[in-house]
């Protein structure tokens, strides 16, 4: 399948299944990109036209799943855009360690490979070592995405030099992981702050329970509007009092929703619920 050969009537039918199944818009002009995440998936199971492969994701879970994996863009690095993990190291954890003398919840959604929920573990772990004392509990990071596959990967935290070199400084390097194979492994003491759970976020995600803090980076991008107030109000929904939102940095809450303020960090911004 080539991108000249995805008719239009084809293509609208795709972009509905896509909105529809995982909550992303896919514009007008994205034939390429169908083609170019899609062909070797169609080659390999013999399915020679979208039209064909849209039949089978009517009746195939799996079929759908892969589908879902191949389109979702799971590209990412170590503390990527680095101002949100200072503040949550430096801002949000500090004004939770006052307040919270439970167990601080922190929900990483579309976390893909993982980098991002272990980067919040390090940051944890690198508060603790320079503050004696200064978490009353444990930390608690529930890490989300759309695509099983990807999540296994993450579970398995192993990486190899490639992704290692995305936004990892050999210190973090030398005190966070370990010799795996030729590959290195995040250690366990990371590890062990940080569950994997399969969340498609157009769906309901009430059971994961309420969170301190929730981080949805560079997702709301994907959704049309009105998902986005879906979601961001969901969101709201299920964070406890005096909670705190991490939006990507070319994400607005404006116009969305209503239920939070902005906080100014070293940066960026951050959101806070409002009191109800």
């Amino acid at each position: 399948m080539t991108a000249t050969n995805i008719t239009s009537d084809e293509y609208s039918a795709f972009q509905k299944f896509l909105e529809n199944a995982a909550g992303i818009v896919l514009g007008d002009n994205k034939h390429y990109l169908v083609s170019s995440r899609l062909g070797r998936l169609m080659a390999d199971d013999g399915i020679k036209s979208l039209n064909d492969l849209l039949k089978l994701l009517t009746r195939d879970a799996r079929l759908r799943e892969r589908v879902i994996d191949a389109m979702t863009t799971n590209e990412t690095s170590w503390f990527r855009d680095a101002h949100p993990f200072e503040a949550f190291k430096e801002f949000i954890l500090p004004d939770l360690a006052k307040k919270v003398t439970g167990p601080i919840r922190v929900w990483s959604a579309a976390c893909s490979s993982g980098q991002e929920p272990y980067s919040l573990s390090m940051g944890v772990q690198e508060y603790l070592s320079s503050h004696t004392g200064g978490l009353r509990s444990e930390v608690e990071i529930t890490a989300t995405d759309i695509s099983p596959t990807i999540l296994e990967e993450a579970k398995a935290g192993v990486y190899d030099d490639i992704a290692l070199g995305r936004g990892l400084t050999s210190d973090r390097r030398a005190r966070f992981f370990q010799k795996s194979g030729h590959h290195l492994e995040v250690r366990k003491e990371i590890k062990a702050r940080v569950s994997f759970r399969s969340i498609n976020l157009s769906q309901n995600y009430a059971a994961l329970g309420k969170f301190n803090v929730i981080l949805c980076r560079n997702v709301l991008i994907y959704f049309s509007s009105e998902m986005k107030r879906d979601v961001l109000q969901r969101m709201a929904n299920i964070l406890l009092p005096g909670g705190y939102l991490v939006l990507g940095g070319s994400e607005s809450m404006a116009n969305y929703c209503d239920a939070f303020q902005m906080v100014r960090v070293a940066n960026g911004v951050i959101y806070q619920l409002k009191p109800r």
